[in-house]
């Protein structure tokens, strides 16, 4: 009887493991790669600046092609499954937003975060985070930009949908230097600042 009880608990546990697995490691590979051009990568793509609601009306909900972010800068962007997600707020933003200092001095032109959410969310988000003041915020509302990277993943399980990667790269005139995926999305080992600031 124990024993039955033993395999089923163990079972169960099992089960939630691969459950949690499937929600948060589903892994595809990048399209780009070092030495890839990010622009020719996302043609015709524009990203949306993080802003109010009344901001976007009195913009005429503009956006800003991929071109015009990375021609003639130095950039280092990083890409997350979304605003207000646990492990975007508490690890992987910080971790820019208290190095960009570090990144001025190397001459990184703009440090952008990136995440398939409308800009509005992205914009309150980074105003709670205190961080627009250090990083460009931008939201890529329909996921075409990370769709033409290669760079999404599924993330149903966790009732979020297609979401980005957690990445980070550094580019150059819109050539990329360094290019760093993570594992599961849920990681934050080699898409943080330290690691990117060791590849500029």
């Amino acid at each position: 009887m124990a024993s039955a009880i033993m395999k089923r608990a163990s079972s169960s546990s099992t089960m939630r493991s691969i459950s949690l697995s499937a929600a948060l490691r589903i892994r595809n590979y990048a399209k780009v790669a070092n030495g890839s051009d990010i622009v020719s990568a996302a043609p015709n793509v524009s990203l949306q600046k993080a802003r109010s609601w009344d901001e976007g009306v009195s913009s005429k909900f503009s956006t800003t092609p991929i071109k015009d972010i990375f021609k003639d800068k130095k950039i280092v962007i990083f890409g997350l499954p979304g605003a207000y997600t646990g492990v975007c707020s508490s690890k992987h933003v910080p971790t820019y937003k208290d190095n960009i200092d570090k990144f001025k001095a190397k001459g990184i032109d703009s440090v952008v975060c990136v995440a398939i959410n409308d800009p509005y969310t992205i914009n309150a988000w980074a105003e709670k985070l205190q961080a627009k003041d250090a990083i460009e915020f931008y939201g890529d509302f329909d996921g075409s930009f990370h769709k033409s990277l290669e760079l999404v993943t599924d993330l149903s399980g966790a009732l979020l949908g297609t979401r980005s990667e957690r990445w980070s790269a550094y580019v150059v005139d819109g050539k990329i230097k360094a290019l760093n995926v993570e594992e599961a999305p849920s990681d934050v080992k080699v898409s943080g600042a330290d690691t990117i600031l060791g590849q500029i």
